[in-house]
């Protein structure tokens, strides 16, 4: 479920847990089902865990990017797109 992948990424970036196999897997994931199924705030999350978790996925960033611009932003709360900023900037 999209969502359990993103809280499982968050998590391990919040407790500062170094787990490179993991989030390239859950990247690989995502990008091939090209986010199906992933909300707004999924996608926020996943990427902010990436960024805080120092992990580097262009095409992660690049299919969210694109899915946030498809969506036209609806559904993204201000926080989502903070942290998306953010994750992309980082």
């Amino acid at each position: 479920k999209p969502q359990n992948l993103s809280n499982m990424v968050w998590a391990f970036a919040t407790a500062g847990v170094h787990a490179d196999k993991l989030f390239e897997v859950v990247a690989n994931e995502a990008v091939q089902k090209q986010l199906r199924g992933f909300k707004p705030q999924d996608l926020s999350n996943m990427v902010w865990a990436f960024a805080t978790a120092g992990v580097h996925a262009d095409k992660l960033y690049e299919t969210v990017a694109n899915e946030a611009v498809q969506q036209q932003l609806q559904g993204f709360k201000p926080q989502d797109l903070s942290n998306m900023v953010w994750a992309f900037a980082t």
